[in-house]
């Protein structure tokens, strides 16, 4: 199994230059083969392969010397990132669709990356540094081991400035939960995060609005900075900054929270939520981006696949929140969010809007889990 540890950097100021180099020359090689190959599909109809490209490379070095000054693996990826949008370019032509040729990168982009692939010792993890191509011995800050063999390192830089090392290693032991046969419902919304079926509720804790009026601040005293002026890219590191830690904070809940009922539960049903139509909702969108129930989901997924968890998804259409728990009945008034609590008119069960929700999702994702 792979797995991935990212670790922040701090480089010395002649390595710093040197990935500054690197992040330009995988921008050059992208954007030098991605006109090639728009030119040959508008003028030949044709498609140029990506190993024709890497052949090209070594000719190209020979005219660009400063090209050999970075790690060749990293312009080699590159050439296969241009490969992969490339082919998922043709694949949505064949599906009828208009995409567009993949864009051109922008050197004015303030997040840059460039992967480095792992030949013999060229890249090692040590307590407090990383070894990486053609930069030598990085001091870092190493949260955790590695463990397995280690495939390739990808070196990035934040909008804030910050850089950090994501390593992708292989044949990696997860260590197993002891397995729990507790199953659980989870009603997803937007005033909790999360609702289960045995009344427990997680907290939304809505990052992005907290963060608003200091986040509208930044970006007042931003637009009001001269163009091309070192105080503009102050300010302009001031609103990364705070971003990025919206983002952290995000993550972390939206770490913390698979894991935990990954560990209590061994049968976990979800709604499958169909967000990228909901945020069509423009008086939500700003709201449902916020929460990150698409992250939430692709976090709980891979989880349940380490621990060999079942993770059940219940149709969209199903009216989990309409149904009566007990009876079964369809009550239509409970269609509008407002309605929090209602009584059945056929049992006359009490129910809470999102226990009840979550109660159904359970039934129903273990009706689909036995079939």
């Amino acid at each position: 199994m792979e797995k991935c540890c990212k670790f922040r950097l701090y480089p010395l100021s002649e390595q710093s230059q040197l990935m500054q180099k690197t992040f330009c020359c995988c921008r050059f090689v992208f954007n030098h083969y991605l006109a090639q190959r728009i030119d040959a599909y508008k003028n030949e109809q044709k498609s140029i392969s990506r190993f024709e490209q890497d052949k090209e490379m070594t000719q190209l070095k020979n005219e660009l010397v400063w090209l050999k000054e970075v790690d060749a693996t990293a312009l080699q990826s590159s050439i296969q990132n241009l490969d992969a949008a490339h082919q998922n370019f043709f694949r949505r032509v064949k599906q009828g669709e208009k995409p567009g040729f993949p864009r051109f990168k922008s050197k004015h982009d303030n997040k840059k990356p460039y992967k480095g692939k792992a030949a013999g010792k060229n890249i090692q993890v040590f307590e407090g540094k990383i070894k990486l191509p053609k930069l030598g011995h990085v001091e870092c800050r190493t949260s955790k081991k590695v463990e397995g063999g280690i495939l390739s390192a990808t070196v990035s830089q934040n909008p804030s400035g910050k850089y950090f090392a994501s390593v992708c290693c292989t044949d990696v032991e997860i260590l197993q939960h002891e397995s729990a046969n507790a199953k659980v419902g989870l009603d997803m919304g937007l005033r909790d995060f999360a609702v289960t079926s045995d009344s427990d509720e997680f907290e939304n804790h809505k990052r992005l609005a907290k963060s608003r009026k200091k986040l509208a601040r930044l970006q007042r005293r931003l637009s009001r900075k001269a163009k091309g002026s070192q105080n503009r890219s102050k300010a302009r590191v001031k609103v990364a900054r705070l971003h990025e830690k919206i983002s952290n904070q995000r993550s972390d809940m939206l770490h913390k929270l698979p894991a935990e009922l990954v560990k209590r539960y061994g049968v976990i049903c979800i709604e499958d939520l169909q967000v990228k139509n909901m945020v069509k909702n423009h008086k939500l969108a700003k709201s449902i981006n916020d929460v990150a129930w698409s992250e939430f989901v692709r976090q709980l997924q891979y989880k349940c696949e380490w621990q060999r968890k079942a993770l059940v998804k219940v149709d969209k259409f199903y009216p989990s929140s309409q149904l009566c728990g007990e009876c079964g009945y369809k009550n239509a008034e409970a269609k509008d969010l407002s309605v929090r609590k209602w009584t059945c008119p056929q049992c006359s069960a009490n129910h809470g809007r999102d226990v009840n929700a979550a109660q159904n999702i359970l039934k129903e994702g273990l009706r689909m889990l036995s079939a």
